[in-house]
């Protein structure tokens, strides 16, 4: 675990939480590791203007998403759900609220400008929270630069849905790489923040909601809160998407016969939660994440694959070796070599570019290629029914990608990475 956390996060707490590369990477810069560069100036020459007439104020640095590698472009909407049936576990009064970016096959040149990559507080809060205020200029990270279009023309046809839910105190901002590279493949893309779990996610009415969960889960019974109400919050948003009157206008795009959930973190061992509470998801991912029990039927034979960092081995995390024969299906455990717990987002890219120190030997750029093309591969298998040799075992194109049968002899255990310290949980 890494030393450095905001005063809201207890110590009992950190057996829940994701590992924090982002609060690592400025202890490491305190420390004398190179500083993050908040902003850059703009030679004259790039900003199209002479030099003479240049303007002098610095251009914040504002870190590039690769592009998706479908055929079609991505169109986005954003949904506020409120489910007014539950009060809000962790704000204890209200109902339970939800922010969702949808994504969709959108026609080329329709829609407008690219949305905003976070709101200015999230992004802000999200630097405190992790320690980088004083190296990262608020607008670097608010204005990464993604793909989607807003209000874009969508492709007529019905498209598998796929669900996305980030890792606990980030917001759903973080898995945009994966998620335009989806709808660009022909998914449609639901990414889900779940209220009071991320340090901000902000709603319609100016308000910003903080992580009053990151004060109350704890330990093993806060994981299971967590999963279990993430569970909930899927099956709200199936509900509303899938209805009599969904609540999103391009809602006949969904084949309600194909629907499937992958989660990061804690939003993978939810995956799991809302595919065993749930049956009209139908395969399932989690990237990284440990995991609750299930239940003794386990998931009912459908398909679901464990996505881990290089420590993610059999043995590592006994609450996947102790899943593992639950999933009666389908079924792989892959882990990525040199990576960490945040390979699967879109951090170790943005950080990158940011300047920041790489806390794993993968770079940033392969990070996002292997984990859109593996989890690409595992829904275009199990929603589309498209062969995928690349599942079936190693491939010389990706050495780094093991497969592993916790019934087999144990493998050496991986190297340790920065930011994944030796003996810590998963999550």
């Amino acid at each position: 675990m890494n030393p450095r956390r905001t005063a809201v996060t207890s110590a009992a707490l950190l057996a829940l939480l994701l590992p924090l590369p982002l609060a690592a990477a400025g202890s490491a810069a305190a420390a004398g590791a190179p500083p993050g560069s908040a902003a850059v100036a703009l030679p004259a020459s790039l900003a199209g203007t002479p030099a003479a007439a240049a303007d002098p104020t610095p251009q914040p640095l504002r870190p590039q998403l690769p592009r998706p590698t479908g055929r079609y472009a991505v169109g986005q909407d954003t949904l506020h759900l409120v489910d007014r049936s539950r009060t809000d576990p962790w704000a204890k009064s209200g109902p339970r609220e939800l922010m969702v970016t949808m994504r969709y096959p959108a026609h080329p040149g329709t829609g407008g400008p690219v949305r905003p990559y976070l709101t200015d507080e999230e992004a802000r809060l999200l630097l405190v929270d992790r320690g980088l205020d004083k190296q990262v200029a608020v607008e670097s990270l608010a204005g990464t630069r993604a793909h989607s279009r807003s209000d874009a023309r969508p492709v007529a046809g019905r498209y598998p849905l796929v669900v996305l839910s980030p890792g606990f105190s980030v917001p759903r901002a973080t898995l945009t790489s994966l998620a335009e590279d989806l709808a660009s493949r022909g998914y449609v893309v639901a990414l889900v923040d779940h209220a009071y779990e991320s340090v901000g996610t902000s709603v319609p009415g100016g308000r910003v909601l903080t992580c009053l969960a990151c004060e109350q889960a704890k330990g093993h019974e806060g994981r299971q809160l967590v999963a279990a109400t993430r569970s909930r919050d899927v099956s709200f948003l199936l509900d509303r998407l899938t209805g009599h009157r969904p609540a999103w206008r391009h809602a006949r795009l969904i084949d309600q016969d194909r629907i499937a959930m992958a989660g990061h973190s804690i939003g993978g061992a939810s995956a799991a939660a809302a595919m065993a509470d749930d049956p009209r998801i139908r395969a399932g991912i989690n990237m990284d994440g440990s995991m609750v029990p299930l239940p003794e039927g386990g998931l009912g034979g459908r398909p679901f694959m464990l996505l881990g960092s290089a420590r993610a081995q059999p043995g590592a995390d006994g609450t996947w070796d102790g899943n593992w024969p639950r999933f009666g299906g389908w079924k792989r455990w892959l882990t990525f070599d040199d990576s960490y717990h945040f390979t699967f987002s879109d951090w170790p890219t943005v950080s990158e570019q940011l300047g920041l120190p790489a806390w794993s030997p993968l770079p940033g750029a392969r990070s996002l290629e292997l984990t859109r093309t593996y989890v690409g591969a595992f829904f275009d298998l199990h929603l589309k029914g498209v062969p995928q040799p690349l599942l079936d075992g190693p491939v010389a194109s990706a050495p780094e990608v093991r497969f592993h049968d916790p019934a087999a002899p144990a493998a050496p255990a991986a190297p340790a990475v920065p930011g994944d310290q030796p003996g810590r949980t998963l999550r």
